[in-house]
């Protein structure tokens, strides 16, 4: 519940916004990753793999909070991609996300690059 008695949508804590560039698809994620906001990624990563992108680079440079249930989101949009598509995480060297994933082990296996420019480019 909100301070002034109305119920927290998770699109008020979440936004995705996807960008198309030839065979890639950037998502911009801003805001907190939680238990209530992460179907909005999911959902977001959903779509943009349904378009069966060469690569999608999931854009975390806006985002001040991620939960482990955001972590599990990012994974099973790796595990969905298979070999069809490429996955790269964006999470700024200083950020909250970026010593999250270090922390947790995941760095690598989620291909994270500190730039947009960097995962396009790698």
């Amino acid at each position: 519940m909100a301070i002034d008695g109305n119920r927290v949508r998770p699109q008020d804590l979440l936004r995705v916004t996807a960008h198309h560039s030839g065979g890639h698809v950037v998502l911009a994620v801003a805001g907190e990753v939680d238990l209530l906001s992460a179907p909005v990624l999911g959902d977001g990563v959903t779509a943009a793999l349904a378009e069966a992108p060469e690569l999608l680079v999931i854009d975390l440079s806006e985002v001040s909070f991620l939960a482990s249930i955001g972590i599990t989101v990012l994974l099973e949009a790796r595990r969905e991609a298979g070999s069809r598509t490429r996955v790269r995480v964006v999470a700024p060297e200083r950020g909250v996300v970026n010593r999250t994933l270090q922390l947790t082990g995941l760095h690598e296996a989620l291909a994270v690059a500190a730039t947009r420019d960097e995962a396009l480019s790698g």
